[in-house]
C-alpha cells in the first residue's frame, strides 16, 4: 500500500493487552499507541490472547480501549484462553488475513504465542504466507533488576507454542527482556509526558500508566518502569536502530517453560534472530513520542 509515497506495513497485533487493569503491565497498550501514530502501518487486526492476565480480562480490557479511542474501524479478535482449544477465533483471523494478502503481513506478538500455534494448527503452510513475526518474550539468562529476579512471562504462558513458532516460524525476531532492559520509562521520560498537559495523547497515557509506574517502580527498586512491547514494536518499524543478532537456537518444549533461549554448540538448531542492542537510544525515545502523539 502506498499512501502520498509512504511505503505502508501490513500488521496485525497479537497482544494481551492490560493497560489500566489494576495492578497488571500497560506495555501492550503503549506499544498499540505507537502503531497507531504511525503514518506507515496499516493495522488489520487486533488479536488477544492470554499473559498479562485471563483472555477474558485481557479482551474486555482491550475492548474499552477501542471504545475509547473510536477505534471502529480495526478488527478485534478473541483468542484462545490458557486451557481452551488453540483453534480459536483469533487464530483463524491471523490465518485468514496473511493468507490474503502472502508474504505481506508482519505480526507482532507481544504476550503468549497461542493464537500463533493455533493458527499453524489449523494450516501447518501458515508460517510461510507471513513476512515476519517480531515477538516480545524470551530471556538468554536469568532475568534479574536490582537483585530481584523477574520470571519469564510471554513464552513460559504457553511454551508448546513458544516451541512451535520459533522452530517452524520464518523470518522470527525475538525482542527479549535483557534487551528490553535498556528501555526503561523512568521519570526523567516519563515527565515529557507531564509536560504536555495540553496533547489528548498523553493524558490519556498518563491516566492509564501512572498507577502502574508507582507500582512496579517500587517493586523493582527503580523510579519507571520497563517498556517491553514498545522495544518490539519499534523494533518492527525501525530495525536499523538496533543490532541484530541471529543465532542457532536449540531450546525444547521444556525450556520454554521458563522462557529459556538456548544457543546451539553444536551448530543445529533453528535461527532465529535475537537483536542484542538498541544503537541508538535518543532515535528510540523520539521515534515512541513522536508516534504517541500522533495516536489520535
Amino acid at each position: 500500500i502506498h499512501l502520498e509515497g509512504l511505503i505502508m506495513k501490513k500488521v496485525i497485533h497479537d497482544c494481551d493487552n492490560t493497560m489500566g487493569v489494576p495492578q497488571k503491565d500497560v506495555d501492550d497498550g503503549l506499544a498499540l499507541l505507537y502503531l497507531l501514530g504511525r503514518e506507515d502501518i496499516d493495522i488489520l487486526g487486533v488479536t488477544t490472547t492470554f499473559g498479562n492476565s485471563t483472555i477474558d480480562i485481557v479482551h474486555s480490557n482491550t475492548e474499552s480501549m477501542f471504545s475509547e479511542l473510536k477505534l471502529n474501524d480495526i478488527p478485534l479478535v478473541k483468542g484462545a484462553g490458557v486451557n481452551e482449544d488453540r483453534r480459536s477465533d483469533a487464530a483463524k483471523f491471523l490465518l485468514e488475513t496473511v493468507k490474503k494478502s502472502p508474504k505481506e503481513v508482519s505480526i507482532l506478538a507481544t504476550g503468549s504465542l497461542t493464537n500463533l500455534y493455533g493458527a499453524y494448527l489449523l494450516d501447518d503452510k501458515f508460517f510461510t504466507y507471513v513476512k515476519e513475526i517480531v515477538i516480545m518474550g524470551g530471556i538468554q539468562k536469568p532475568l534479574v533488576i536490582n537483585n530481584k529476579i523477574m520470571n519469564e512471562l510471554n513464552f513460559a504462558s504457553d511454551a508448546s507454542a513458544a516451541y512451535h513458532v520459533l522452530k517452524y516460524g520464518e523470518n522470527v525476531a525475538v525482542v527479549t527482556g535483557h534487551l528490553c532492559l535498556q528501555a526503561l520509562f523512568g521519570k526523567e521520560t516519563y515527565d515529557e509526558l507531564m509536560e504536555n498537559p495540553s496533547n489528548e495523547v498523553f493524558k490519556y497515557i498518563r491516566e492509564k500508566t501512572l498507577p502502574w509506574f508507582n507500582f512496579i517502580g517500587p517493586k523493582y527498586d527503580v523510579e519507571g518502569f520497563y517498556n517491553w512491547d514498545v522495544v518490539a514494536a519499534v523494533y518492527l518499524t525501525n530495525p536499523e536502530i538496533f543490532q541484530d543478532n541471529k543465532e542457532l537456537i536449540a531450546s525444547e518444549e521444556e525450556n520454554y517453560k521458563t522462557g529459556l533461549l538456548k544457543t546451539s554448540r553444536d551448530k543445529e538448531g533453528y535461527k532465529v534472530n535475537i537483536p542484542k542492542s538498541i544503537a541508538d537510544m535518543k532515535k528510540f525515545n523520539s521515534l515512541v513520542f513522536e508516534a504517541w502523539e500522533q495516536a489520535f
